[in-house]
């Protein structure tokens, strides 16, 4: 099962603010750990919106491009941690361990959601070509 764990943006985040040096070296030995364990499979921080942009499809198929930054950093996200653990609870349990993006003694939020799998999908031709092109990208 895999899940991302998804560190919540907030506006010091969005203000380009880099963590403090004592953060860094917390997030560094939390994904260790992970990495040790064998559960991390990806983890990165998000510039902030500002450099970023948004998609917006239309029904008749247009696309407009609305370009940063957006206003509402509670919806935006600042960084994830993708693992791959058994089960939901040990999930959490490596969620919780995760030290709080936002600083020690500071309000923060993470939030932890499962990963869709193939096998969660109905058999189509689709599904197929998918699972193809996941093996042939997986390192010999």
């Amino acid at each position: 099962m895999r899940f991302m764990i998804i560190v919540k943006a907030n506006q010091d985040t969005e203000a380009g603010v880099m963590p403090e040096e004592k953060l860094i070296a917390d997030m560094t030995a939390y994904h260790e750990d992970l990495a040790r364990a064998g559960a991390l499979l990806d983890a990165s921080g998000l510039q902030p919106s500002s450099k970023g942009a948004r998609i917006q499809f239309a029904g008749s198929g247009q696309r407009a491009v609305i370009d940063g930054p957006f206003t509402e950093t509670k919806e935006l996200i600042a960084g994830y941690t993708i693992i791959e653990v058994k089960s939901r609870d040990e999930a959490i349990e490596w969620a919780k361990r995760m030290p709080n993006p936002a600083g020690e003694g500071r309000n923060g939020e993470i939030e932890l959601r499962q990963l869709y799998e193939l096998e969660d999908f109905e058999p189509s031709e689709s599904i197929d070509r998918l699972r193809k092109m996941e093996s042939a990208a997986k390192p010999a």
